[in-house]
């Protein structure tokens, strides 16, 4: 069995539709996208890297926080639409788009934020803690990583939403900072080797060490 889905299964959803899963237009999206980016610790990012970005919903919104903003898809068709999308937004010169998948080497960062929206359970659990302990090892301390994922069975998907955050969470370095969860997604947010509060980052008074 393949250690993750293929890209041309993909590549065959960008082929139906542009925007096969309505990510530009479904509440739902607009919705978990308010509350992963609430639930960022940072005010502002420096560079920030997006697997899976398809048309770059997240990745406009992300380029409003990030100084810059790395982006990659598998899909040819994602990354055209992404284009589009981040030039109609005024934002395309923040943002590097590539083709490439999560389980391949991450671009060269530094990197002070890696969002993993909707992607983690592409990849056979096992292949995603792999990539997840090689990458984050690279990571400097005091990234932030958030993950947000789909809780509903997909029959298509290696793993499930949760399984994949377990995955995250098992990964060495990273301590959970937050995490909201309903009936539809999960979304956590974690820092590496930093497991501080936001209060207590900026020395709230009464929010100890």
């Amino acid at each position: 069995m393949s250690t993750r889905l293929p890209d041309a299964y993909f590549d065959r959803l960008y082929a139906g539709e542009d925007d096969p899963w309505r990510l530009s237009t479904r509440w739902y999206e607009e919705r978990k996208y308010a509350i992963t980016l609430a639930m960022l610790p940072g005010r502002r990012y420096r560079h920030a890297f997006e697997p899976g970005c398809s048309i770059g919903t997240l990745t406009e919104l992300l380029a409003r926080r990030c100084n810059r903003v790395a982006a990659v898809d598998v899909a040819d068709a994602a990354l055209r639409g992404a284009d589009r999308r981040l030039r109609a937004a005024g934002c395309r010169e923040r943002v590097d788009l590539a083709r490439a998948s999560l389980d391949e080497a991450w671009p060269r960062g530094p990197f002070d934020l890696v969002v993993l929206s909707e992607v983690g359970y592409y990849l056979q659990a096992d292949a995603l803690a792999a990539v997840l302990d090689r990458e984050c090892a690279r990571l400097q301390p005091g990234t932030t990583v958030v993950a947000a994922h789909w809780r509903h069975p997909v029959a298509d998907y290696p793993i499930g939403g949760d399984a994949a955050h377990r995955v995250v969470a098992r990964t060495p370095g990273l301590a959970s900072l937050g995490c909201y969860r309903d009936r539809d997604v999960v979304v956590e947010v974690f820092g590496l080797g930093d497991g501080r509060s936001v209060a207590a980052r900026e020395r709230v008074p009464g929010a100890g060490p």
